[in-house]
């Protein structure tokens, strides 16, 4: 799987690429295996005009399913982060135990009665 930090009107300093990926492990390190790729893109909406206009944007790729998108809009790039990356969480998780939940749908119990069960 392959991790890409990417920053969109401003340089990406050290300690912003090093916040991104302690989120990353923190949020979606028991799910990586599940992840075929994780984009992460930083922006500064405004410029130097200032405001909420931090923007985190990521992207997961996931073998055989639509991508996950997730943007988050803050004042400071520190919490849109740390914020875009606890809702991909969550959407990650979603996403799984829906596709998990389908799979044990499909494959059913109906076939077993109680006689077969265990060879007897």
């Amino acid at each position: 799987m392959s991790i890409h930090v990417q920053a969109r009107g401003f340089e990406l300093t050290e300690s912003l690429e090093r916040h991104v990926h302690k989120r990353i492990n923190a949020d979606l390190g028991h799910r990586l295996d599940d992840i075929s790729s994780l984009r992460v893109g930083l922006s500064d909406i405004n410029g130097p005009r200032g405001g909420a206009d931090k923007c985190c944007r990521v992207h997961i790729g996931l073998p055989r399913q639509p991508d996950l998108v997730i943007n988050d809009v803050q004042a400071d790039m520190y919490n849109a982060i740390d914020s875009a990356l606890r809702r991909a969480r969550r959407a990650l998780r979603r996403r799984l135990s829906r596709l998990r939940a389908g799979a044990r749908r499909r494959i059913g119990w109906s076939g077993i009665t109680a006689g077969t069960a265990g060879g007897v």
